[in-house]
């Protein structure tokens, strides 16, 4: 399985500086496919999105003496960075030929690799565009599944939808860290079953004062430092 989690006190999620801060610095890069005929719908991008961080800390190259565990080591012992970029066509086919794992949702694809360092990105990545993630959905998302994991998105903060995926892997990550070997299991034999939500501002005032984890983004694009942006809603979390 993956690396530990970083103890609450010092968690990489926290906007005030500690020594993470100090850590040589490293990224997740994650790629979306938007082609210009057929986009994703946003809340499929989303969701994908979260799924894809799962898999990648659930992969066996990212654990003991895998070929990917030192590089989440690393990255888990700084911000927990990372970064959305958008491909399409011969782009995307570049990035598919280098290691990482591409997951799938209703009709989007994200593919995930392994942390890179912050200025370190492979060179078919670094090219690709941060701009243009804006992804809409046709129709309103249906309520989510009762009983699933939920990963609950702030009513009061606008984000991109690059940003808004990359807050969702975060909500995703805290929610895997909370949980048990046999959770961790359960939930991954399920093939990361999650839904994403934007909550209404009854139900986020609820859910930030809950006790379930809450991500607090530390500014670095887009938002203020300290916006709570996610809650990561997962069955196994409602004490």
């Amino acid at each position: 399985m993956n690396s530990e989690a970083p103890p609450v006190q010092d968690s990489p999620f926290r906007p005030e500086r500690t020594n993470r801060d100090t850590a040589p610095q490293f990224v997740l890069p994650l790629v979306v496919r938007i082609e210009r005929a057929a986009p994703p719908a946003r809340t499929d991008a989303l969701q994908t999105a979260a799924r894809a961080v799962l898999v990648l800390l659930a992969d066996e190259r990212s654990a003991g003496d895998g070929v990917w565990a030192q590089a989440v080591r690393d990255w888990q012992d700084a911000r927990i960075r990372k970064v959305v970029r958008r491909a399409r066509g011969a782009e995307w086919r570049r990035a598919e030929a280098l290691p990482g794992i591409t997951v799938t949702g209703k009709a989007a694809e994200v593919r995930v690799f392994p942390p890179v360092p912050l200025d370190g990105w492979p060179k078919d990545l670094a090219r690709l565009q941060v701009s243009g993630t804006d992804l809409d959905d046709p129709e309103p998302p249906t309520a989510p599944d009762a009983g699933g994991p939920v990963l609950w998105m702030s009513p009061d903060v606008e984000m991109s939808a690059g940003k808004a995926m990359a807050q969702a892997g975060h909500g995703a990550q805290l929610a895997w860290w909370e949980l048990s070997e046999e959770e961790r299991a359960a939930w991954r034999d399920s093939g990361f079953t999650l839904s994403v939500r934007t909550a209404d501002p009854a139900h986020w005032r609820d859910l930030t004062t809950s006790g379930l984890p809450v991500v607090r983004d530390a500014g670095f694009t887009e938002i203020a430092p300290g916006s709570c942006t996610v809650v990561a809603d997962h069955p196994a979390l409602r004490r």
